[in-house]
């Protein structure tokens, strides 16, 4: 080691020695020498510039990483090390620059040392001396400051990275620029200045804007700064949640029970009616035991427990944990974007079958994010329409083949039963009375947003009962326009629904009136009745939906079972249009019943093919 640290001391001396030879001045011979020091490591500047480079344009990949696992330090690490790999990166090639400066500099120390005269120190020598520890100093905090504003992955640090660094180097220039040599301290302010130099002219052979999606790396800050304040939020919710308690030992139960075969997830209460004609169709079945995970701690579920149905309140925190540990022959979710956001496959056991169950009969390419669906096993599909675009769509960009289980709508399902049960212990009354029920969306500009008064100032003309259910959400944050809307058209009967206890006057509505809800096609697939739809502003999540031909559901059958009708032609339309939907034989029980049965798989039989699917799986599963 000694022979190699007198080599390089050696040949840095040579190096000065010719330099002064050159202008027989030691103050221009060692900026000669610095000059020409940043020339022969020039490739490692350039190595360094491309890694900064590289490092700044993986940082959407991962902010979103961060953003995504946010408080899961293991995950992140995880998928770090798989972006890393990929993109052949190593962040501890960022220290070779840092030990190849220290050596020339420790190297420089004995060089001039030896071979020039400017060897005074200038806390022993003071006087004129003393300028170079501040010209170090000075030229350090120049230094930094340029590489704060012009350097690539400099200027992307925070405040404390960038500043810190910044004192702490002014902080050391200046306190060796007092212990070291004046020629070594004069070598360092030249050696700051000109990687100044340096760095304009890289950053303009080698542009970080050519490489940098700077518009990408915004928008991933945002995501990651919305991650942190929604973190924040579930923590402090978390911390005054009375069902921590029992969160915690449900999670830790969950964990310790064994051979779990199945598995559902469900994000609330009220979303056990997704799963329910299924569940119960295994439980009668088999003796398999379903275990039934709610972020809800007053789900109606534990209402329910048994020896084959055990529930657990697992909180969305812990839940994006549990996911990744997860152990079960079969998940079942609601939960559509599984692997795109927190919700993630199992890294414990890679063989998990993950099916997905659709809340409605709507287009989930339509009223989802692209590529919502594209990491589960196995979809149950409600109709042909909602088969077709998911096989479309696998086909179009060569993704894995899915299992599309012709299954259709349990929701729809109880709906209609419950319907007919409602229908026929509803009394007589005044049939000559009809009710037309306004059940709006709680999408921007939906009809209470934008054309409410204007059709209730018409539709109370007529001899129709008038009723209007507001989404719940709508009447959580705008109750009081909801109580200003009544108190205007009290004199006309018109009610305004706030309680959402009962579905009964959904269900005994003669007709419905929306824009683009999906409750459109249950009610009509479950009453048989017709429904009057107002074009507002479609709602649209995926705004590359037309990259499939399949023809969303939710456009296709808005004027088989109804009609529609221009918000700005709501005054002239909307008395016809509901005239004509009452009477029109287009719009009969017979014809609705029949576009039922051309839209969805299994009418009134969901319930007893999903089971059989997942009993089916289980056995083969248990006998490979």
């Amino acid at each position: 080691m000694g022979t190699i640290i007198d080599a390089v001391v050696n040949g840095l001396l040579w190096l000065i020695n010719l330099c002064y030879g050159f202008c027989h001045n030691y103050w221009v011979a060692i900026f000669i020498f610095t000059f020409l020091t940043k020339v022969i490591l020039l490739p490692l500047s350039v190595w360094v510039q491309k890694n900064s480079i590289k490092t700044v344009r993986m940082s959407p990949e991962m902010n979103h990483i961060k953003a995504t696992y946010f408080g899961n330090q293991d995950a992140i690490s995880e998928e770090q090390y798989k972006l890393f790999k990929r993109e052949k990166y190593s962040p501890f090639a960022d220290l070779i620059p840092l030990f190849v400066q220290l050596a020339l500099l420790m190297g420089v120390v004995e060089a001039v040392k030896r071979g020039t005269s400017l060897t005074d120190i200038p806390v022993k020598t003071g006087g004129i001396t003393l300028v170079i520890p501040l010209l170090a100093a000075l030229s350090a905090f120049f230094m930094c400051y340029m590489q704060n504003k012009a350097n690539v992955l400099q200027s992307e640090q925070g405040y404390a990275n960038k500043y810190g660094t910044m004192a702490f180097s002014v902080a050391l220039s200046l306190y060796l620029g007092f212990f070291v040599s004046i020629g070594v301290g004069f070598y360092w302010s030249c050696s700051n200045l000109l990687s100044v130099v340096q760095l304009i002219l890289l950053n303009i052979w080698i542009n970080p804007k050519h490489y940098i999606d700077y518009e990408a790396l915004e928008e991933s800050k945002e995501e990651l700064k919305k991650a942190r304040e929604f973190m924040a939020v579930k923590q402090k919710e978390d911390r005054s949640n009375p069902y921590r308690a029992k969160g915690k030992a449900d999670y830790k139960r969950f964990l310790k029970t064994p051979d779990k075969k199945i598995v559902f997830y469900s994000e609330k209460n009220g979303f056990y009616k997704y799963y329910k004609n299924i569940i119960e169709e295994i439980i009668r079945r088999t003796n398999i035991v379903i275990h039934y995970i709610t972020s809800d701690p007053e789900d109606e579920v534990f209402q329910m427990e048994s020896e084959q149905f055990k529930p657990y309140y697992i909180n969305e925190n812990r839940m994006i944990v549990l996911m990744m540990k997860m152990e079960t022959e079969i998940m079942v979710m609601t939960t559509p974007d599984l692997e795109n956001f927190q919700l993630k496959r199992s890294y414990v056991r890679k063989d998990i079958e993950y099916i997905y169950v659709p809340h409605d009969v709507n287009s989930a390419n339509l009223t989802f994010h692209k590529n919502a669906l594209d990491h589960f096993d196995t979809i149950f599909t409600s109709g042909p329409k909602n088969k077709a675009e998911i096989a479309e769509r696998e086909q179009k960009f060569a993704l894995p083949g899915k299992n599309l289980i012709e299954w259709g709508s349990s929701v729809i399902d109880n709906m209609t039963e419950s319907y007919v049960q409602m229908r026929n212990e509803e009394s007589k009354g005044d049939k000559d009375q009809r009710t037309v029920l306004i059940a709006p969306s709680w999408q921007e500009d939906n009809i209470l947003d934008s054309c409410i008064e204007e059709m209730l100032d018409k539709l109370v003309q007529t001899r129709h009962r008038i009723i209007v259910r507001p989404h719940p959400q709508y009447v959580r944050h705008y109750e009081a326009r909801i109580d200003a809307l009544a108190a205007k058209y009290q004199t006309y009967d018109v009610v305004f629904q706030k309680d959402f206890s009962s579905n009964k006057t959904v269900y005994m509505a003669d007709l419905l009136v929306t824009d683009w809800s999906s409750i459109a096609f249950e009610y009509a697939f479950s009453t048989l009745k017709p429904v009057l739809f107002i074009n507002t502003p479609m709602k649209i999540i995926n705004p590359d939906y037309q990259e499939l031909k399949t023809v969303p559901i939710d456009i296709e059958l808005r004027d088989k079972v109804g009609i529609s009708v221009e918000v700005e032609r709501i005054g002239n339309e909307i008395v016809s249009a509901v005239d004509k939907l009452l009477a029109d034989e287009q719009f009969s029980q017979d014809s609705m019943q029949r576009l039922k049965e051309q839209y969805l798989y299994h009418v009134g039989e969901s319930g007893k093919v999903g089971a059989k699917y997942i009993i089916e799986r289980l056995v083969k599963r248990s006998g490979a």
